[in-house]
């Protein structure tokens, strides 16, 4: 007995090992990079000549072009294929408000990925302020310069404020992905967990641990799925949502979206916190605060039958993956990409914000996240069981693949300005996807890219 208890905590040691080593490294190639991305030319300079065609004085014929006709500026730059990734870094991963300099990291690793997996340029930009209308403001301002932002990181409930604004106001797509693309990838998921265990999405009952901007939108989604909201549970910091809680009726002006969820779920009237909401429950999606030891596996134990958890919290999930599944949980799902099954933002933003581009879309709406999430889900086809539900980053043609669908989509809701049928779209987006993986590659290859230190 002795011996196989030492051996599980080995097993733990490497796993906790194996966890921590992402901080670590990162410790020792931000500062060899000095930063994730930079600014490269796209177009040839064969000669001191060309100046003259790229600047003056030839560019001023393609000014007078736009000028006459603004739509030609998608033609003539690069704000066809540029997305601003916009942060105040007042609610940064689990580290809640570090500010804009200490935010910067994050959004030059959102521009990473957005070029690597969507071949999309992304252009962090952090702001040095925290008043909701001086940041709306801002990205109105921004817009000659983007083809769509990608608003990240906000704290609430501001960030509802600032998304509902300036989707309503500009002339380009505002996505946030702490809400849009965490609820995508997390239904997705969740779509594929359910087929797992053999339930079905109406009849489930759903713990939602955390009421911040993702679980929030997250249980829109899901609810737009088929999900009962009545019989589902949302949980903030003081308990479980409900008719009861006079706090939030009392300012439910400011907090409009728990106040509306605390009228739409738990019919049953259920008082408590997250053990009380977890009891019975098929689903637990946390989306709180790091952990371990926020949710608890004697709570897994008294959920229902082959339950599903999704602990979400990064930088460390609200229960270690291990402890889940020693407490009966059939399917576990984190945020992070060392463990089995990863419910990440990184598999849904690029490439809906690629097919987003390539039709020249206003907006991204719900159904548009709906064709993205099934697209996604699809995409595991027969390698579907408790530790693949989703498709992991690597597999690239998930990318094109939700392009294609949310360019599709944007069609049939009148809200494309260009017209492109399926094939076309996922070819565009794969060629251009391709391009970027073959760039870095190369540039690894020909050392314009150093070499990371050795360990």
């Amino acid at each position: 007995m002795t011996a196989e208890k030492d051996k599980q905590q080995v097993d733990v040691d490497k796993l906790l090992a194996k966890a921590n080593k992402p901080s670590k490294d990162a410790m020792i190639l931000h500062p060899h990079y000095r930063g994730k991305i930079e600014t490269a030319l796209k177009c040839p300079v064969r000669d001191f000549d060309d100046f003259a065609i790229w600047y003056t004085p030839g560019v001023a014929a393609p000014c007078r072009a736009i000028a006459e006709d603004p739509d030609l500026v998608y033609e003539y730059t690069n704000k066809w294929n540029t997305v601003a990734v916009v942060s105040d870094g007042t609610r940064v991963l689990g580290l809640g408000d570090i500010g804009p300099k200490a935010g910067l990291p994050v959004m030059e690793g959102k521009a990473l990925l957005y070029k690597y997996l969507g071949g999309i340029d992304g252009i962090p930009i952090m702001l040095d302020t925290k008043d909701p209308n001086k940041i709306i403001d801002t990205v109105l301002l921004l817009q000659p310069s983007f083809g769509g932002v990608n608003l990240e990181d906000l704290s609430q409930p501001k960030c509802f404020r600032i998304l509902d604004t300036l989707r309503e106001k500009a002339e380009i797509p505002i996505w946030h992905d702490d809400q849009q693309g965490t609820a995508t990838v997390t239904l997705a998921g969740l779509i594929n967990a359910l087929k797992v265990v053999g339930k079905k999405m109406s009849d489930v009952t759903i713990a939602f641990i955390g009421t911040g901007a993702a679980n929030v939108a997250c249980s829109r989604l899901i609810f737009g799925w088929g999900a009962d909201p009545g019989h589902c549970f949302m949980v903030d910091s003081k308990g479980i949502l409900g008719k009861h809680r006079k706090d939030l009726e009392m300012r439910k002006a400011e907090y409009v979206d728990k106040w509306r969820l605390c009228t739409t779920t738990n019919n049953e009237g259920r008082e408590g916190g997250i053990p009380e909401a977890m009891k019975d429950a098929d689903v637990v999606i946390a989306l709180s605060r790091p952990g371990p030891d926020i949710l608890l596996p004697e709570w897994i134990e008294k959920m229902a039958k082959d339950p599903i958890v999704f602990a979400c919290a990064n930088p460390v999930p609200e229960i270690w993956p291990w402890d889940a599944k020693s407490a009966g949980a059939a399917v576990v799902a984190t945020g992070r990409s060392d463990f089995p099954n990863q419910v990440n933002n990184s598999l849904g933003f690029p490439g809906i914000f690629r097919g987003t581009l390539d039709v020249r879309a206003r907006t991204i709406t719900d159904e548009m996240c709906f064709a993205a999430a099934e697209a996604m889900s699809n995409q595991i086809g027969d390698k579907l069981d408790e530790e693949h539900i989703l498709p992991t980053m690597d597999d690239w043609e998930v990318f094109p693949r939700e392009a294609a669908a949310v360019g599709m989509k944007a069609q049939e809701q009148g809200l494309a300005r260009l017209q492109m049928n399926y094939d076309e779209l996922f070819n565009h987006a794969a060629k251009i996807i391709k391009r970027s993986h073959e760039l870095t590659q190369m540039m690894m290859n020909m050392g314009f890219i150093a070499e990371a230190p050795e360990d």
